[in-house]
Formats: structure tokens, C-alpha cells, sequence
């Protein structure tokens, strides 16, 4: 399901950037991500979604982020460690997988990901998870 068609959209009412490689929906505590088909999520790109993310929520922020994977598409598993050593921006993330392929490949990224992770087979379970994270909550 994309994050447009859930229940959450229309309550969440999240700020929408879209790229030529995805959709980048960005809610208060977390935002969720949808990829184009068959793209190759690089660190240019990477790189260039987190420069949106500290416009819009701030260089000392910690979000979620929820990587809703209605596309396949390749990311490099090691550029988790690489986005919290240069960044820190990311406190936890739920992936959604919709088909074994994507969930094979989440449980190999989370293998490299040193914060809370859960994988997800739908996207109110990510997003459930993330409202109820402690390291989220704000004063």
C-alpha cells in the first residue's frame, strides 16, 4: 500500500517532496520513503534526501524513517553505518517489504543497522511501531 493510501495520510497531513528517484513523505516523528522501480538508491542520492531532511527538520533532529517498499530497487547495505556516522539523523527504522525478495534484503540491511529496527510486512505495523517508540517522543 502506498503511505497516499493509507488512513495515516489524511491525519499525518506529512510534508511531500518528491525526487526524480522517489516520493519522501515527511511526518513530525518520522518520514516514510518510496522509491521509483528498479532505481539504485546510491550515497548521491542518499545524500541528497538527507539535505531535505535537515531543511525541513533540523541538523540536531532524530527521526524514523520508514522505507515503504512498494518498488524494487538496490541500496548498498553498509550506507547505514555510513548515514549515522556522518549524520545521526535516523534514531530507529521499520522497513516494509511486500514480497520475499525485499524481505531477504531487509534482513541483510539489518544486519548492518545498529539501532532499533523492525521489519515490517505492512505499512500501518511501521508506522504503529514508530508512534509508539520511546527514543522518538519528544518533550
Amino acid at each position: 500500500m502506498k503511505f497516499e493510501d493509507s488512513e495515516y495520510f489524511e491525519h499525518l497531513k506529512p510534508h511531500v517532496i518528491k525526487m526524480s528517484f522517489g516520493t519522501f513523505y515527511l511526518c513530525d516523528l518520522f518520514f516514510v520513503s518510496e522509491l521509483n522501480e528498479g532505481i539504485h538508491f546510491d550515497w548521491d542520492k542518499i545524500q541528497a534526501v538527507i539535505s531535505e531532511l535537515f531543511k525541513y527538520y533540523g541538523e540536531d533532529s532524530r527521526i524514523g524513517y520508514i522505507p515503504n517498499r512498494v518498488n524494487s530497487y538496490s541500496v548498498n547495505p553498509h550506507y547505514w553505518a555510513r548515514v549515522d556516522k556522518q549524520y545521526n539523523i535516523i534514531a530507529a527504522s521499520a522497513i516494509v517489504y511486500y514480497s520475499y525478495s525485499n524481505a531477504i534484503n531487509a534482513e541483510i540491511e539489518e544486519r548492518f543497522y545498529k539501532k532499533p529496527m523492525k521489519l515490517c510486512n505492512n505499512l500501518n505495523e511501521a508506522i504503529s511501531w514508530m508512534l509508539d517508540l520511546e527514543v522518538l517522543k519528544r518533550n
